[in-house]
């Protein structure tokens, strides 16, 4: 009998420690169960998403400039410019953080020189004489970053953004000219970067879930500080993933720039129009 004691106490012993690890174990699988599902619940948004993508390419523009201020000299206005078509780097991606929550990025650069001469009557004094030539050296990189709801789990889904633009704006600007005989030179030159409120909508449909419609609009804005202005954004397009993973896209697409800014001797408003078609290389995940 005082031999049962020591294996009844082991066997206690062991029971115990064999019930803290079932209880050990039996929480791992619940937890285990728990992730599995939680990953399963994000497994499945809308076929309008992905749970992550990306998209390399180039805007293909008509761009149309216009450059108007007041100047020590007098008030100076270029009237509108076109200029031949011209391919912008662009890249964007987006990135679902869950089923209908996530990041959008876009971003492009805008470097363009514009020069000509110019020969005309202006109404000073009995209608005088101005001829001369002039250049613009103009630089506009712009990045938008936005957190972004997505309103329904169909093949239709409907998405709204805030977050911030970033631009860049680089302006040189020369000119020589001649006003009934009195010659003279202008040289100015600026640059300013600066955050911006941001704001986005977005609406997609699934046609499948290789091949999706989109329609997008954003608008930057900036009222405060030297250079204040606006950047508006609006596309139309497709998508489409011959490939699980690697897929093409195109759209149409609008931008409005229009910067103004404002010093000690000069107002000067840059407005820029660009139009045209974007095509991107695309890859998810």
């Amino acid at each position: 009998m005082h031999t049962l004691g020591p294996l009844r106490h082991t066997l206690r012993h062991s029971l115990r420690h064999s019930l803290r690890h079932l209880g050990k174990i039996s929480h791992l699988a619940a937890v285990t169960t728990l992730g599995f599902s939680s990953a399963s619940a994000l497994a499945d948004p809308s076929p309008a998403l992905d749970r992550l993508n990306f998209s390399v390419g180039g805007y293909y523009v008509d761009p149309t400039f216009n450059l108007s201020g007041n100047t020590r000299y007098g008030a100076v206005n270029s009237g509108d410019i076109d200029r031949n078509r011209t391919t912008l780097p662009r890249v964007r991606a987006e990135l679902l953080l869950w089923d209908s929550q996530g990041l959008s990025f876009d971003y492009f650069t805008y470097r363009k020189t514009y020069s000509g001469s110019f020969d005309r009557t202006i109404p000073v004094g009995n209608n005088s004489s101005l001829s001369g030539n002039a250049e613009a050296n103009i630089e506009v990189d712009l990045a938008k970053l936005a957190y972004k709801w997505w309103i329904g789990n169909g093949n239709d889904v409907f998405g709204i953004g805030v977050g911030a633009g970033y631009y860049r704006a680089h302006l040189d600007a020369n000119a020589s000219a001649s006003l009934n005989g009195a010659s003279g030179t202008l040289s100015e030159g600026y640059t300013e970067k600066t955050f911006a409120p941001l704001l986005e909508l977005g609406w997609k449909h699934a046609f499948s879930k290789n091949l999706r419609m989109y329609a997008e609009a954003s608008g930057v804005k900036k009222n405060w500080g030297n250079i204040t202005g606006h950047i508006y954004n609006a596309a139309v397009g497709m998508e489409w993933y011959p490939l699980e993973n690697i897929g093409v896209g195109a759209d149409y697409g609008i931008t409005r720039i229009k910067l103004n800014r404002a010093s000690e001797n000069t107002d000067a408003n840059l407005d820029i129009r660009l139009k045209g078609p974007s095509a991107y290389l695309k890859l998810r995940f």
